[in-house]
């Protein structure tokens, strides 16, 4: 069997780095055509020498003068050519967002994994559904924001690929594949079921780093306190969002649209362990749970082997050890950000993409000290009341999310910069 060639775009960061293990792991069925990153030229230059990529994007296009990157043209160039590439296939280095989003397009990709951060990724996820490529999918904003252009996208990449005998012959066609390991659980305990028999998604939270405080407690929260997950390595971003709990609110928007299922029937339960990754319960009573080690690298493998299973990346979880399994409802009252997320979320139209916008300002502004934990959903629910006084729109267009997303940053950002009340 041919290797899967893979684009990984945000290559140095948590969800891109765990994808390199994978890939090193199953060197055998997997190989690397490109790569991407926001601003890390060593890191990338590095991991280019590594798996021998001839195609490298830096998406901070202040970065174009930059030595390092003439440096990084020359890499390219004097890595071998593959023995199978044609006559156009002439090694590339591009910077700025058009840069990353031109490797999705890459004729020998096969699969695009999207583990860029923020709204950035949407543009990325659109461009490889519709270039015909499989979307493995870890940017949380591309659904969150857009899902209303990309599962469009998703169905008829779908369709195509049964009309070509490229879907599997049992389970979904696999044009978008899950990486976040609560949807990639969803996504395995559906296979084989009918969607008319599914009464209710259960997405397990860890509860983050403050599970069980008060307001009270928050107020004076650091960000270094904030940044301490119990459980999961991740990125300063989704820490933090995490730790609000407005990780938890974009993942269930995010499953709306992956699995077409009504918001009064997807519920968030707060499972500190995480060794369950999430539950799918039946109209007859029963309910499937996924449950492994906490390690990304078994949802990444998955999405990028499926619908085979590889062997184990980790150490698998040992149920002797494991120890109790707690449950237990999100306090939303402090922690309102997943209810804030779930009124975008019901909403709909462009109110998601408000949402999600302001949150990533407070959330950098919190990072910086420049505001205070309780303030990032503060942020989000001015931004968010702001936008409902306009009037909230259908998505329409990328062009027109761009817009609606900046006019949402302008609004925060001026917030943050007075200390005050959004206008």
């Amino acid at each position: 069997m041919a290797k899967r060639r893979i684009v990984v775009l945000g290559s140095t960061g948590s969800i891109g780095t765990q994808t390199l293990d994978v890939v090193r792991q199953h060197s055998d069925e997997l190989e690397i055509v490109g790569l991407a990153v926001h601003s890390s030229l060593d890191k990338l230059m590095a991991q280019a020498r590594e798996f021998k990529v001839r195609h490298l994007a830096v998406g901070d296009g202040a970065l174009a003068a930059d030595p390092r990157c003439d440096e990084a043209r020359a890499l390219v160039a004097s890595l071998p050519t593959p023995p199978d590439a044609g006559p156009c296939d002439a090694p590339s280095f591009g910077t700025g967002a058009e840069a990353v989003v031109a490797l999705t397009q890459l004729p020998e990709a096969d699969v695009v994994v999207n583990a860029l951060v923020g709204a950035a990724g949407l543009e990325a996820s659109y461009a490889t559904l519709a270039a015909g490529k499989v979307l493995a999918l870890a940017n949380k904003e591309s659904l969150v924001v857009g899902g209303d252009l990309i599962m469009p996208l998703a169905a008829a990449l779908d369709e195509r690929r049964r009309a070509e005998g490229l879907a599997p012959a049992f389970g979904p066609a696999g044009a978008l594949m899950p990486i976040d390991s609560e949807h990639g659980a969803i996504y395995q305990c559906l296979i084989g079921e009918s969607a008319r028999e599914v009464s209710k998604l259960w997405v397990t939270a860890s509860g983050g780093p403050f599970r069980g405080k008060t307001a009270a407690d928050l107020a004076t929260v650091t960000p270094t306190e904030a940044l301490a997950h119990p459980t999961w390595n991740m990125g300063s971003k989704i820490s933090i969002d995490s730790s609000t709990l407005m990780n938890k609110g974009l993942e269930v928007i995010e499953a709306h649209h992956l699995f077409a299922m009504p918001y009064d029937r997807i519920e968030v339960v707060v499972q500190p362990q995480s060794a369950i990754h999430s539950m799918v319960e039946f109209t007859d009573g029963s309910v499937k749970a996924h449950l492994g080690t906490t390690d990304m690298r078994i949802p990444i493998q998955y999405a990028l082997s499926y619908p085979d299973r590889w062997a184990a990346p980790v150490a698998p979880l040992d149920f002797r050890t494991l120890g109790t399994l707690e449950f237990a409802a999100p306090d939303t009252d402090t922690f309102r950000c997943l209810a804030l997320a779930r009124r975008a979320g019901e909403t709909g139209g462009t109110l998601p993409a408000v949402m999600n916008a302001a949150n990533e300002v407070a959330v950098a502004a919190f990072l910086a000290e420049r505001i205070g934990y309780l303030d990032i959903a503060r942020c989000v629910e001015a931004a968010m009341e702001a936008h409902e006084r306009e009037g909230v729109q259908a998505v329409e267009s990328i062009e027109q999310l761009r817009a609606v997303d900046g006019w949402a940053r302008s609004v925060i950002e001026q917030w943050v910069s007075r200390q005050g009340q959004p206008s």
